[in-house]
């Protein structure tokens, strides 16, 4: 089965391991959005596994309010789907090719290995209101804190969604505020 083609240029932008930083190499002329926060949890390495089993089997996304089909496989290299928005026929979808994932190393003992990034990043499709890439990462530091970032670049895939600049940035602040208060529920095993 053919691949779909992605709606920019260059793919694999988000693909960072541990220590590269997120910072810098980015496309010109997209919108990037940079954010972290670090996540105080009891023990930062149980609260690493359950934020990235949710990054990967997309309670993540889920979690913050988008539709992701229940029969959608965990994240992996070369996956299509789509999450959306909305209610039954009026729900837009926004469909993406998984482009690299990256599972937690764990030592002897079954405790994750500290300095590492796990999750996963993914890239627009036709019929995406965005062109562009997403990077979902948790992270536990070499000193053993918990960190949840997201790397994007995007532009309008369409002239209605250029057209609705300020809107379209709003909602997507609104999703990745979304996005960090569900990392927060899933590494305290909230969600």
């Amino acid at each position: 089965m053919t691949q779909r083609k992605l709606t920019y240029l260059d793919p694999g932008r988000t693909e960072r391991p541990y220590p590269v930083p997120l910072e810098g190499g980015w496309p010109p002329r997209y919108r990037l959005v940079l954010r972290e926060e670090r996540i105080p949890v009891k023990d930062p390495a149980l609260g690493f596994l359950r934020l990235v089993d949710g990054v990967l089997g997309w309670d993540l996304h889920r979690g913050s309010g988008l539709w992701v089909d229940p029969g959608t496989p965990r994240a992996r290299p070369g996956l299509e789907m789509s999450s959306g928005v909305g209610i039954g026929p009026l729900r837009w979808h926004a469909p993406c090719r998984v482009l690299w994932s990256t599972e937690p190393m764990l030592d002897d003992g079954g405790r994750p290995v500290p300095g590492q990034r796990a999750g996963f990043g993914y890239g627009t499709l036709r019929g995406h209101p965005e062109a562009g890439e997403e990077g979902f990462y948790g992270e536990l530091s070499e000193d053993g804190q918990l960190y949840f970032r997201i790397a994007a670049f995007s532009r309008p895939a369409n002239l209605l969604i250029k057209v609705g600049g300020p809107l379209n940035r709003r909602t997507q602040q609104m999703f990745t505020n979304r996005y960090f208060r569900t990392a927060r529920r899933l590494a305290a095993g909230k969600a």
